[in-house]
């Protein structure tokens, strides 16, 4: 059965500075792209290569200089600001190297922080359950009165993956998330990537890593803002 494309990049080309000859760096040189509903794709390269540029499109945190992004067949860079802010809220979970986690808010308060810029707003008890399903899924729910400092961090990076979840999002967008952990967290954390993927979740991740990127089922490598390599795990 062919599976559905949630993302599709057509000839996309990022320029920064485009008005200065000089300080203009082109970024990306004509990416195109699909990855279908289900995949869990790494996207991997050296500094300057391009992935986090892609990471950003992807996000809705940035847009092209020309070419064309598809999210659910919907065309992103025809849309207003407000419906990019309601595609990064409820469409995509965001998971950052450093967890972004508020320090003086508890894990619940941090997980439950997307649904407060819900519209219509939810109820309470539908808020409630929501923050205690994502946190059964990362296995926390046992900390969710405790602060960021009084986690560890990989279970500060799964706090973060709750909160990326609690939205029911198409999409995770995971940019290093084990950059700041050691090795038998960051495998923790790649664990849990995988089981959500098992259940159905999109992911994509940016790594430099060999070793995480081969959690993926499929690893596109960038070079000089190109697709170099783009193959099945």
């Amino acid at each position: 059965m062919k599976r559905e494309a949630l993302i599709k990049l057509q000839n996309v080309k990022k320029v920064y500075n485009p008005e200065s000859k000089e300080a203009s760096v082109l970024a990306l040189k004509g990416i195109s792209l699909t990855i279908t509903r289900g995949e869990f794709v790494a996207i991997m390269g050296a500094s300057g290569s391009g992935k986090s540029t892609v990471m950003n499109i992807l996000g809705c945190l940035d847009s092209p200089t020309e070419g064309e992004y598809y999210l659910e067949d919907k065309e992103v860079n025809a849309l207003s600001k407000n419906e990019l802010a309601e595609i990064r809220n409820k469409k995509i979970g965001f998971v950052f190297q450093s967890f972004n986690l508020l320090s003086r808010t508890s894990t619940f308060e941090n997980v439950k922080l997307p649904l407060l810029y819900n519209y219509p707003k939810l109820k309470e008890s539908e808020i409630t359950t929501r923050v205690i399903n994502a946190l059964e899924l990362v296995g926390l729910r046992n900390r969710k009165e405790h602060f960021p400092n009084q986690l560890s961090g990989g279970e500060q990076q799964r706090v973060a993956i709750a909160r990326a979840l609690v939205n029911n999002p198409s999409l995770i967008l995971a940019d290093e998330p084990t950059g700041n952990l050691d090795s038998k967290r960051s495998k923790e954390i790649m664990t849990i990537f995988n089981d959500l993927n098992d259940s159905g979740i999109t992911i994509v991740l940016v790594t430099h890593e060999n070793d995480i990127a081969g959690y993926a089922r499929r690893i596109i490598e960038m070079r000089d803002g190109v697709i170099i390599k783009d193959f099945k795990n």
